[in-house]
């Protein structure tokens, strides 16, 4: 069977790639590049899998806001 996820990706200001993943709470990974982040993603979901189950989200969208601090 093939399950889809949504992952969320961030850069940090290290310089790192970090990976989340909404449906599954606390599964998360990061790498320094894209191809190696990717790879630790599917890892970090196999694992995830095996002690919960997704909880379903509807992906609404990203909104950037600015303030004046």
């Amino acid at each position: 069977m093939i399950r889809e996820f949504r992952v969320v990706i961030e850069k940090g200001e290290d310089g790192y790639f970090v990976a989340s993943l909404p449906t599954l709470r606390g599964c998360h990974t990061q790498a320094r590049s894209l191809d190696a982040l990717m790879k630790r993603v599917r890892e970090a979901i196999e694992l995830c899998l095996e002690v919960e189950e997704p909880v379903p989200t509807e992906f609404v969208g990203v909104q950037r806001i600015a303030i004046t601090a």
